[in-house]
Parts: C-alpha cells; sequence; structure tokens
C-alpha cells in the first residue's frame, strides 16, 4: 500500500502527525508512506523510520513570489514529484484550502476532513472520500482518528508513539553532564514568560545540579538567551541550530521546559520530560501531548508563576 500524507505545516502541526506515520505502519506492515512538508519542515518527518520519501512544498515563499519564473518552476516540479508514483490514498490531515490543493495534485484518491471537520469548509471539495473528526479533540487524536476512518482501523488498539527518535547532540559548546533546555521564544508576545519567572526557575535548575542551554532563532530572541545566559551563569545561550541538531539537543535533555512553540512539542514527541508553559493561548487542543511525562500548565491570560513550573519539574525530573 503507498500512502501520502499531506501535513506541510506549522512545526507543531508537523510534529502532531507523526503518529498517525507510526499507526499505518503498525496496522499494514508494506505500508509505504511519503509525506508533503513545507521544506523548512522537512528534517522532521525524516526522523520516522516509516516515511519513505519527503516531498518539500515552499508555500510560503512562493506566497511572496507568485509572479516569479522560480517559484512556477518550483511548482511545476512539485508537481511531478506529487506524480511521480501513484498512491492507494492521499491523505490531507491539515484540513486547509491550500494542503487540499496540493494534494489534489497526487495521483490516486485524495482523502480528508468533511466540511464539517475540515479546518477551511472549502478544503472538503477536493477530496474523493471525506470523513468526519470532533473539532474538539485534541490535534493528534484528530489527526490519529482521521487516519484510522480513512484506512479501517481503530486506534484504541494502538497506543499513541510519535515513532522518531533522536542521537544525544555531540558539541563542544554543549555543557557537560545534566542539563535543562529552557525554550523561551515563541512566536506572539503574549505567548511570552516573563524574563524574571525565567531567571527563577533557570536559578532552581542549577541549584538541582544542571546547566540550562536556552536555544533561540531570531535576533531578538538570541539576545534574550544571551542575557538570560548571562545572568543565570551556568547556562549557555546555543548557536544557531537546524531541526536535526535541535532534536539531538532536546533527546539528551535531563528536561526541556518551554512555552508555546514547536519546539516543546518536539521534545515530548522524543519522550523527554516536558513542561509546556501557555500565557497567551489555549493547551486543550494544541498542548504537549505525550502521556505523564509531559505536562500543561497555564493557558489564555493565566500564565503559570515559577514556582507552579519549578513544582512540576522536580515531579518529571
Amino acid at each position: 500500500m503507498r500512502i501520502l500524507l499531506v501535513k506541510t505545516s506549522s512545526l507543531g502541526d508537523v510534529i502532531h502527525n507523526l503518529p498517525v506515520a507510526t499507526d499505518l505502519r503498525r496496522r499494514f506492515a508494506d505500508a509505504v508512506v511519503d509525506w508533503v512538508v513545507e521544506e523548512s519542515f522537512a528534517d522532521l518527518p525524516r526522523l520516522h523510520p516509516a516515511v519513505r520519501k519527503i516531498i518539500p512544498v515552499a508555500v510560503r515563499r512562493w506566497r511572496k513570489a507568485l509572479l516569479s519564473p522560480t517559484t512556477w518552476s518550483e511548482m511545476a516540479a512539485y508537481r511531478r514529484a506529487a506524480r511521480a508514483d501513484f498512491y492507494d490514498a492521499a491523505l490531507d490531515t491539515q484540513g486547509l484550502l491550500k494542503s487540499a490543493l496540493i494534494a489534489s495534485q497526487a495521483r490516486g484518491p485524495k482523502l480528508g476532513h468533511a466540511a464539517d471537520s475540515a479546518r477551511e469548509l472549502l478544503a472538503a471539495r477536493f477530496y474523493d472520500r471525506t470523513f468526519s473528526v470532533q473539532k474538539s479533540l485534541h490535534a493528534v487524536e484528530r489527526n490519529r482518528r482521521l487516519a484510522a476512518a480513512a484506512f479501517g482501523y481503530s486506534v484504541d488498539e494502538l497506543p499513541l508513539d510519535y515513532g522518531i527518535s533522536a542521537p544525544p547532540l555531540a558539541a563542544s559548546w554543549l555543557p557537560a553532564g545534566d542539563y535543562a533546555v529552557l525554550l523561551t521564544a515563541t512566536s506572539r508576545a503574549d505567548k511570552e514568560w516573563p524574563e524574571a519567572d525565567w531567571l527563577a526557575l533557570g536559578q532552581a535548575m542549577i541549584t538541582m545540579g544542571m546547566r540550562c542551554v536556552l536555544p533561540a532563532g531570531s535576533a531578538a530572541e538570541r539576545e534574550r538567551a544571551e542575557r538570560l545566559a548571562a545572568t543565570l551563569g551556568r547556562a549557555v545561550a546555543a548557536p544557531p541550530l537546524g531541526l536535526t541538531e535541535l532534536a539531538g539537543l532536546m533527546a539528551g535533555a535531563r528536561i526541556v521546559i518551554g512555552v508555546d512553540t514547536g519546539l516543546t512539542h518536539l521534545a515530548a514527541a522524543l519522550d523527554r520530560p516536558t513542561v509546556a508553559i501557555f500565557c497567551g493561548s489555549d493547551p486543550t487542543l494544541t498542548g504537549v501531548f505525550a502521556g505523564a511525562r509531559a505536562v500543561n500548565l497555564g493557558g489564555i491570560g493565566k500564565p503559570p508563576g515559577a514556582g507552579e513550573v519549578l513544582a512540576a519539574c522536580r515531579k518529571l525530573a
């Protein structure tokens, strides 16, 4: 059986789709699974042993230069790649108009959410078969149950498994011994946790015998990470890292504490003790989802205090 999964972005959404690949391989031992994903997240499904081939798209870049010959050339290249094999099913778990259009280029039946289930109603018009999945479920469960309905099995028989692993990162700048990863950067200002709380938490981690490692992306995020690391002392602001390196960094961590960002979900998917801090978003549908080793704290306008986060860390670490 050849199956094409379409889940292009964002980082957290791609992570939430990883258990689908695990379920398919467990249910169909001969399944060949390919995956369409945004180019910047392509390294993530590559970590899953059930995924044979990655077909990248660059919708985020293409939107900025729709009239460019390069854009049209890359879109044509995607269409050729999507049509290189015939699929028994192309399953779009994203349920957006853009993902439905991407799935429509594949050869074979297109499957996805019904209109009452899709994130964008029009997406359902592009599928050959549709399925309704309860919207109140966590994103991971929605993905798994959509695939189960599409391929005729029950997820109740299959334990949750993201299916990925990574060797611990080996780097000269990485502190020796136990370390905690502090993910302080997020996409929106209202999701940020106060620096005073990060400092209090980081100092507690140091007292517990750990060094602190603070990854960052943008210049502003790096400036904050360097400022926090300098104040803490037994801490380091990580240099720029790719997704594979970040996975290795978290795979070797004793614990990961992060705000609402895709990397926090990655830590949980790697089965690391993870505490997710929510300040401007609701964890009910998109919080970390990995059993007892992953904890969500806070909510919209209700950020947890450093003491509450520390208590959760002590239980996990």
